[in-house]
C-alpha cells in the first residue's frame, strides 16, 4: 500500500450509522439490504423500547423510523429520543393525513414519508438528511469560510448559540425542537432578506422534503409564540406577503 493511499484511509469519514426501527420483517429486511448496500453501517429494532436504548447507546447518525410500533410507538420514541439528542429522525407511516405530518413534525422529525413508497426515495432522503448534518456541522466549525462564523448570534435581548444549539431570550433560555432551532438560525444568518417559503424547505428540510409550504408556516407560527412578545403583532418575524417571511431581530 502506498504512503498516499495509506493517508487517503486514515482521512475518510467512517460509514454513517443507521437505526432502522420497523417491525415488519419483509420491510425491514428490505430496508436494511439496501441501506447496506448503500455502504452504510446498519443497527436494527422491531420495537420502541429497543429503539430508545439504542439509540442513547449506539448514537446513531440517522434513524428511519416507523409511526406504528408495538410497545411505544413511534410518536414516543421521537419524543423521548429528541430529549436529549439531535439526530435526523425519518419517519415512516402507512397513514397520509396531513395531521399525522405535522404532529410527526412537532414531535421531532425532520422528514416524512407515507408508505407505499419507493426504495430509491427513502435512500434520496436518507442521503439529504446526512448531507445537511455535515453541512451544518461544517458552518458551526468554520470551514469552508475564510472566516469563522460567530458562535453567537445577539439580536437586542435574543441570543442565538450556534454551537451549543442554544437560544436566549432576556436572559431566560426558551425552549426550541431541533427543526424550530435550524429554521431561527436559517433566518438570522439571512437577516433582512426575505426568505421564500421554497427557499426555507429547501435550507431547513433539504430538497427532498415535501410537505409543503404548510409545514414552513407552522413552525414560524410556533417560533413567534416563543420569541415574539406579542405573537400576532410579530416584530422580529414578519410576513411578506406573498413572498415568505424576513427576520428583523
Amino acid at each position: 500500500m502506498t504512503r498516499q493511499r495509506a493517508m487517503l484511509m486514515e482521512t475518510t469519514e467512517p460509514p454513517a450509522k443507521v437505526l432502522i426501527v420497523e417491525d415488519e420483517p419483509a420491510l425491514l429486511d428490505a430496508l436494511e439490504y439496501s441501506m447496506r448496500k448503500q455502504g452504510y453501517q446498519v443497527l436494527t429494532a422491531v420495537d420502541g423500547r429497543r429503539a430508545v436504548e439504542l439509540a442513547g447507546v449506539e448514537h446513531p447518525d440517522l434513524i428511519v423510523l416507523d409511526l406504528m410500533l408495538p410497545g411505544i410507538d413511534g410518536l414516543e420514541v421521537c419524543r423521548t429520543i429528541r430529549k436529549s439528542d439531535n439526530v435526523p429522525i425519518i419517519m415512516l407511516t402507512a397513514l397520509s393525513d396531513e395531521i399525522d405530518k405535522v404532529v410527526g413534525l412537532e414531535v421531532g422529525a425532520d422528514d416524512y414519508l407515507t408508505k407505499p413508497f419507493g426504495m430509491r426515495e427513502l435512500l434520496a432522503r436518507v442521503k439529504a438528511q446526512l448531507r445537511r448534518v455535515r453541512l451544518l456541522r461544517a458552518e458551526m466549525a468554520g470551514t469552508g469560510h475564510q472566516e469563522p462564523p460567530r458562535s453567537h448570534l445577539v439580536f437586542g435581548d435574543l441570543t442565538i448559540d450556534k454551537d451549543r444549539r442554544e437560544v436566549m431570550l432576556a436572559n431566560k433560555p426558551i425552549s426550541l425542537r431541533p427543526k424550530e432551532f435550524e429554521l431561527l438560525l436559517f433566518l438570522a444568518l439571512n437577516r433582512h432578506m426575505v426568505l421564500s417559503r421554497d427557499l426555507i424547505l429547501e435550507r431547513v428540510w433539504d430538497w427532498s422534503y415535501n410537505g409543503g409550504s404548510r409545514t414552513v408556516d407552522v413552525h414560524i407560527r410556533w417560533l413567534r409564540e416563543k420569541i415574539e412578545r406579542d405573537p400576532s403583532a410579530p416584530v422580529r418575524i414578519t410576513t411578506v406577503r406573498g413572498v415568505g417571511y424576513r427576520f428583523e431581530g
